[in-house]
This record gives C-alpha cells, structure tokens and sequence, in this order.
C-alpha cells in the first residue's frame, strides 16, 4: 500500500472493528430487549438473524473498501460507475456525521457519571448534583471533553491511533463487564434476573414484535450502512481472509452483546429487590437512559461505598464502549477529507470534530425539538436506506468477479467456498426484500 494507513495485525482490525460495532446501544438497548422478548430464545433468534442478514452486509462493506482502497464516497464512486454511487457516498458522510453529533452528547452524559462517582467519593455534594442534573452547561462541557479525546485518538492514525487503542480499550471493556457480571451475580435478587435472560420461552420466538426486534439489533448493532465497516475494510492486508474476519467482528460483537445481558439484566432485579422500579406502566421493563441514569444509579446508591466502586466501574465501561464506537465513525469523513481534498490527517480530524461538535451544540441549544429528530433521521430512515443502497450496488452493479478477485487474494480457493456459493445470490435477494420489510415495519408499522 501507498500512504493509506493499514491496520497492523489481524486481532487489531477485529478489535477495531467489534469496538466499532460494540457500542451504548448492545449495553443499554439489547439486555432488555431479550428480557422482554423470550430471554434465550430472542438469543437465539438474534444469533441466527445477525448472519442472516448482519453478516452479508458486512461482508458487502469490507470486500468493497479492501477492493478500492477507499473511503466511502470514492468506493461507492468505483463500484457503481455512476453519480449515484457518489451521491450514496455523500449521504452516508452526513448520516455518520449526524449519528456522531448526539451520540457525542449522550456519551458526555457517561463523563459526567463518571466523574459524578469521584466527586461522591470525595463529598463534593454540589459538583455531584451539577454533574448529574440535566443542564445545557453540562451537556456541551461533557461533549466537548469526549469530542476531544475522540479526535486525539483519531489524529494518530490507523494503526497507532485507532488500532493502538482498541486493542488496549476493547479487553479493558471486556475485562470490567466480567467483573461486574461476577459482583452482581451474588447480590441478592440476581438469580431471578438469569432466571429472566437466560430461560428461554420458545412460545415467543414466533411473534412479529421479536422477529421485527430480533432484525433490527442484529442489523442495526453492527454499525452497517454508514461507512464505518466500509473505511475500516480499506485498511485490511490483502492477504486476510475476509469472511473470516468478518465471521470473527460478528461473533465479538455478538458476545459482548450477550455479556451485557448477563450483567443487567441481573443487575435490574437486583435493584427490585432493594426497592428500586424497573418495570414501565405497561409491564415492559425500562430501557434506554431511564435504565442507565434512573434505575442502575438508584442501584448503586443502595451499595453504600461498595456502590461508588460499582458505579465507578460501570460507567468507565459506558465511556469505553462509547468511544470505541465514535472514532470509527469519525474516521468515516476524515477519511474522505484526507484522501479526496488533500488536507493533513491532523487537520482534517480536529475540523471535523469541530464541525461536528458545533452541530451537538446545537442540538443541546435546541434539545427537545432536534435529539429525537435526529436519531429518527438518522438512525430509523436514514441508515436502513444506506445498507439498502450498498446492498444494491454490491450484489446487483458490481461485477460479480471483481468481488471474488477480492476474496481470491486472502484465500485461494474462495470461488469453492460456501460463503461464495450463497452470498452473491443472498446480497441480491434476500437482503435488499429483508431491509425493506424492516424499513416498512419501523416507519409505518
């Protein structure tokens, strides 16, 4: 390769790449999600759908960023052959940039809890109460200080930023669940929690609500349609073999996923048992941020000091898994900027940040109007249309043997594989069918 950077060894790209994958929403949205649907048999269901569909579409991003060498607009530029191809590219620059702008603003508010358990420690009550209570002071400050450590460990590159520090983050990540995942499971009310996760009711696994759900986290959870896996592809050695690594990403992203329900869902019932509600109106239990800054917080301060170290641990591992997730998708436009209009990497990251930066201001400015919007956007319309698109130019514009030219290079014999035997034909089908029921389904459902 060229002045492309290049990720150094192959556990540096699949950490890169689960880390990506591996983000607040596998820790905050999937445990409930099993909790509600089934336990073990929505497990099994994700498990079986994230390589149904998750999968060829990964594949789809990685054998065409290692084949161009590209960023997302110049690759999907060379595979379409057509202004369309760079359009897509564009929009898929906007839509991580958009995603990028309040997912800054929410890991801000993980800083903020973090830091909140050492103000506790050292009984500065007022900062605590200032670091927890919503506020727009807060909000900014805590999105700049994130947007920063993003971009410093962007500006290193790809193998002595990024690389460098998945390797280092991910374990860590890994490591913090493991312990808390032990802790948890001796206080009491845990066993009732497994008894919830891990108890299958196979009576669920034919319900609408859990396949439609099932779907969306397996697709959804692996960061497709924007880019991130398409930039992260261009920086792979020819000589890997692609499905592999790929097969390797999903099963990461996969575990973690499920680790992450091994701790809260234990961790919610421990809270029942001390008093704490974890269930919503209509019996569902509570999710997204009532979970995250209501629920487990309440959790914690029934711990007593043990509940500070707990607290402490549990939002270091919010503020690893957020990270890992914003410097893939950071890396998305600088990649572009770099590449196609010839400005410094370390420019190209601190104006992005920027820019991106002015954009979460603006939307903690103008909070209850734009936060909702644009996850909406960007996220339930905009995304599932992406991976629409790549899945479109992939299985039906790319020349079939450019595809297979690719895989040829990391394994000799891939035309004799399963994996080729069924993914053209899969990417073309069913795929492209299978988004659009899930577009449908979530839009007007």
């Amino acid at each position: 390769m060229s002045a492309r950077g290049q990720f150094s060894s192959r556990i540096g790209f699949v950490l890169a790449a689960a880390g990506s994958a591996v983000g607040l929403g596998n820790i905050w949205g999937f445990p409930t999600q099993v909790a509600s649907n089934g336990g073990a048999a929505f497990v099994l269901v994700y498990i079986i759908l994230a390589f149904m569909l998750a999968y060829p579409v990964l594949m789809a991003e990685l054998i065409v960023g290692r084949a161009t060498r590209s960023n997302m607009v110049d690759a999907l530029d060379k595979v379409s052959g057509s202004v369309f191809g760079r359009m897509t590219g564009y929009w898929g620059f906007i839509t991580v940039s958009a995603i990028l702008a309040f997912y800054s603003i929410v890991a801000g508010w993980m800083l903020a809890y973090f830091f909140e358990t050492v103000t506790d420690l050292l009984g500065l009550t007022s900062v605590s109460q200032w670091l927890t209570e919503f506020s727009v002071s807060r909000n900014i400050v805590f999105c700049a200080i994130f947007s920063v450590m993003t971009a410093a460990i962007v500006v290193g590159g790809v193998s002595d930023g990024i690389e460098r520090w998945s390797v280092r983050l991910m374990p860590t990540l890994i490591l913090l669940i493991l312990l808390l995942i032990v802790y948890v499971a001796f206080q009491d009310g845990a066993a009732e929690g497994w008894n919830a996760y891990v108890v299958p009711d196979f009576t669920a696994v034919w319900h609408p609500e859990l396949l439609i759900s099932a779907m969306g986290q397996a697709f959804f959870s692996m960061s497709l349609g924007v880019g991130t896996m398409l930039v992260y592809g261009s920086y792979v050695d020819s000589k890997e073999n692609l499905p592999v690594l790929g097969a390797s990403v999903s099963l990461v992203d996969i575990g973690v996923a499920i680790l992450a329900g091994m701790l809260i869902i234990p961790a919610m019932y421990v809270a029942l048992h001390s008093g704490v509600t974890i269930f919503k109106e209509d019996g569902s239990l509570i999710n997204g941020d009532s979970l995250i800054f209501t629920v487990l917080p309440a959790l914690f301060d029934t711990m007593g000091t043990m509940g500070i170290v707990v607290a402490f641990a549990f939002f270091a591992l919010m503020v690893i898994a957020a990270l890992t997730s914003s410097i893939s998708m950071l890396e998305v436009p600088v990649a572009y900027v770099v590449e196609n209009k010839g400005v410094s990497r370390k420019k190209a990251v601190w104006a992005i940040a920027c820019l991106v930066f002015v954009a979460s201001t603006i939307i903690n400015l103008n909070f209850s109007s734009l936060f909702g919007l644009v996850i909406t956007l960007s996220t339930e319309y905009s995304q599932p249309l992406l991976g629409l698109a790549i899945s479109i130019f992939v299985g039906w514009v790319w020349k079939r043997n450019s595809a297979l030219e690719e895989l040829k290079k990391g394994d000799a014999g891939a035309e004799h594989t399963w994996f080729w035997r069924i993914w053209p034909w899969y990417l073309r089908f069913v795929c492209p069918v299978v988004i659009v029921v899930m577009f449908y389904r979530s839009v007007f459902a």
